[in-house]
């Protein structure tokens, strides 16, 4: 008589011990554009939140945001997220604090913040313990990241200023008039420079005009109605657009 084999055990499901917000941030709009940052630390924190079994319940997107405030929008709605009762999750990962915040006085009260509700924050490259030595590396850690920020942001802003002294251009849409054009190429850099843009030219020269002489010579005029003089006249923007549309009455 053939004996039947026992049926193998279904493999119980992974029981999700926590539920995780995840954060992903990066500083500049170059960074967002090239699109690679993002989707790593996204593949990262998805790997991470496997292997503890966790369930990812949300996901908060920065894209081209500094850390060094919280005047970031994706920020704040995770944090009314993590303030309501009960928490819509119960754990924030992020790749490192400094995606969290790269202020230490503000890392420090959102983490307090988030932990009277209940929410604990986790970095999945800096894992510390919860006693107070742990705590006492993360304060060090977020306080090396500020310290980063502003010496970056030093170094920055000489550059950018020397760049100017050299009559180049640091960036940013020109002031309307003028247009952008390459002016020398350093190594794999190309510099550029500002140079007056025939076709606007003369539409900034006739605003001056307007705001000394006025329309046909009766005296100067302000910024309303040098506004209702060019859209009357068909004089359009560099983009197409009417001119200040908020301010007249008229147009």
């Amino acid at each position: 008589m053939a004996t039947v084999a026992p049926a193998k055990p279904e493999t119980p499901p992974v029981v999700a011990t926590a539920r995780a917000a995840l954060y992903l941030r990066v500083s500049t709009p170059r960074q967002a554009d090239h699109d690679l940052s993002i989707p790593d630390q996204r593949r990262q924190l998805e790997g991470y939140c496997l292997s503890n079994g966790w369930e990812v319940a949300a996901e908060f997107v920065e894209p081209g945001v500094s850390g060094t405030d919280d005047r970031r929008p994706a920020f704040q709605d995770m944090i009314d997220a993590a303030m309501e009762r009960p928490p819509a999750f119960d754990v924030v990962v992020v790749h490192s604090f400094s995606r969290f915040f790269r202020d230490q006085f503000q890392f420090e009260f959102y983490v307090r913040k988030l932990a009277k509700n209940g929410v604990q924050l986790v970095s999945i490259t800096q894992v510390l313990g919860d006693d107070p030595a742990g705590e006492m590396m993360r304060r060090i850690m977020t306080l090396f990241d500020e310290y980063q920020s502003k010496e970056t942001a030093k170094h920055t802003l000489r550059a950018m200023n020397e760049n100017a002294r050299q009559g180049f251009w640091n960036g940013a849409r020109p002031p309307i008039g003028y247009r952008v054009v390459e002016a020398e190429q350093r190594g794999t850099k190309i510099k550029k420079k500002l140079e007056i843009d025939p076709i606007h030219a003369e539409t900034v020269r006739r605003i001056f005009r307007l705001a000394l002489e006025g329309a046909d010579g009766r005296g100067p005029i302000g910024v309303m109605a040098i506004a209702c003089w060019l859209n009357e006249n068909n004089i359009r923007t560099r983009y197409g657009g009417r001119w200040g549309r908020a301010w007249c009455i008229r147009c």
